[in-house]
């Protein structure tokens, strides 16, 4: 075997070696199908089943935001960064000030949007981003090499890059919640995940995001005027789904076509 090459035979023991017959390796037409197959088997032989790496396409999760009730208290941003072990100057759910065209101030947080044709993982060269069947999209810091292009290409600002190691909190715990994930290694974008951690292993224990606490996204649960609400798009009864059928929404920049799974109630006054 080449020291910076493997061939199709030498691939196909290799499948072999985790469970795939020689037969079926060999009916495989290209490395792509290979690689799709191996990782199966790996995955398989992991534990990791394919609802957890790729999401339940039953589902497409998404938020409402209602701006005319948030108060701007700050909260959703704060338990967002003890939970996830967000940095200040990296926030994932940011928050703005703006004004209507009638006056009227109102408070406007961005989470990333979990675009469903997400210009973030169409230029990450290695798959590190990808939108998984439930519409999350989702980072693989492993494969993640620091180019930056889904930085980039983010129309919303969504991505943050770690620049330097660190081993110290964010210094939001405990106040506003313990962490749950691990820190990012310097040299990867991060960003909000939904708190994918939650869903997926909510949906294990037979918990409905949206609705049990321990299955949503931090920022949803802390709120205490009931701005952000978080579901299943795909269940016409879940409160997500109702707050889009009975309220006026938008979402940001919708003439860019990214179809963005968060959804804003506007203020008063937004024309």
């Amino acid at each position: 075997m080449s020291e910076q090459f493997i061939t199709r035979r030498d691939f196909i023991r290799l499948l072999a070696g985790v469970g795939v017959t020689a037969a079926t390796a060999a009916a495989l037409t290209n490395f792509d199908q290979l690689r799709a197959l191996l990782d199966q088997e790996v995955a398989l032989e992991t534990g990791e089943t394919s609802a957890h790496a790729h999401g339940d396409a039953r589902h497409r999760w998404g938020m409402v935001i209602d701006l005319r009730a948030c108060i701007g208290c700050d909260y959703c941003v704060y338990a967002c960064q003890a939970v996830n072990d967000v940095l200040d100057d990296m926030r994932w759910n940011v928050h703005l000030v703006d004004r209507t065209e009638t006056g009227t101030i109102y408070h406007l947080t961005r989470p990333c949007l979990h675009c469903q044709d997400a210009p973030c993982a169409a230029v990450c060269p290695v798959g590190a981003t990808f939108v998984r069947e439930d519409g999350i999209v989702i980072m693989d810091y492993d494969k993640c090499i620091g180019c930056r292009y889904c930085q980039v290409a983010c129309p919303y600002g969504a991505r943050s890059f770690n620049w330097t190691a660190r081993d110290a909190a964010s210094g939001y715990q405990p106040d506003w919640g313990s962490a749950e994930v691990e820190q990012r290694p310097r040299g990867v974008v991060e960003k909000c995940t939904f708190c994918v951690h939650r869903i997926d292993r909510g949906l294990t224990q037979g918990l409905v995001p949206g609705i049990d606490r321990a299955a949503t996204p931090a920022c949803v649960n802390i709120c205490p005027v009931k701005a952000r609400i978080f579901g299943d798009l795909n269940d016409p009864d879940s409160p997500v789904s109702r707050a889009i059928a009975e309220n006026p929404t938008f979402r940001l920049r919708e003439d860019l076509g990214t179809e963005p799974n968060v959804y804003y109630i506007p203020p008063e006054g937004m024309i």
